[in-house]
């Protein structure tokens, strides 16, 4: 079969205006605790999304591990590719994909770093090789399997059975001023609708053609 070729039907479900939640975030929880009944595998995996200075863009899968008002929190090497960019222009992309419900939220907006309380707090839920893995990295560098292997170790030795956080590893938080809401529909008349952020604070809606 052609690449080309390759097509997926999408029936399942609608997203009409009557039936939108008043917020980007109950929409959100709504959509998320449905794909979290579905039993849908890594269901808070998203696709980060940010640039250099220079405009230059990177994505990749990073884990959603809390959400609120706020914003959207994951966590990550402070001095990865990233970090560095996210430090060079703090503003992000966010992409959800949940194929078996025929879903996509997109989010858009501004990314600070989350307090070192909640740095914290979530670093030392995590298990242990985890919270080892986080000295052991020095993310987005280059660095031999073997050099891993050892740092991995040896590290494993001197911190311990309960390791500090590293000053370099800790959480981002981001703010949304744009949350699109994709429900995939037939003859690819998908629901496209929109929610933005004014400068005060409040939200509009829109439909947009798919």
């Amino acid at each position: 079969m052609s690449v080309a070729d390759i097509r997926q039907k999408y029936e399942k479900f609608e997203l009409l205006e009557a039936s939108l939640a008043a917020t980007p975030l109950e929409q959100f929880t709504l959509w998320f605790n449905e794909a979290l009944q579905a039993q849908l595998p890594e269901v808070n995996a998203m696709t980060l999304a940010t640039t250099t200075a220079a405009g230059r863009p990177s994505a990749r899968i990073v884990l959603l591990k809390g959400f609120d008002e706020r914003g959207f929190v994951f966590f990550t090497n402070y001095g990865s590719r990233k970090g560095h960019e996210l430090a060079a222009n703090p503003y992000a992309s966010l992409l959800f994909f949940w194929p078996a419900l025929e879903r996509q939220v997109r989010l858009e907006g501004s990314i600070e770093k989350v307090s070192a309380a909640e740095s914290d707090e979530y670093f030392h839920s995590r298990p242990l090789d985890s919270r080892i893995g986080a000295w052991v990295s020095p993310q987005s560098q280059p660095i031999t399997r073997a050099e891993l292997e050892a740092r991995t170790l040896a590290l494993t030795e001197s911190l311990g059975a309960n390791p500090a956080r590293p000053e370099h590893w800790g959480g981002y938080r981001l703010q949304p001023d744009y949350v699109e809401f994709w429900q995939g529909r037939p003859s690819r008349l998908h629901d496209r609708l929109a929610f933005q952020r004014d400068a005060g604070g409040a939200w509009s809606r829109t439909r947009l053609a798919p």
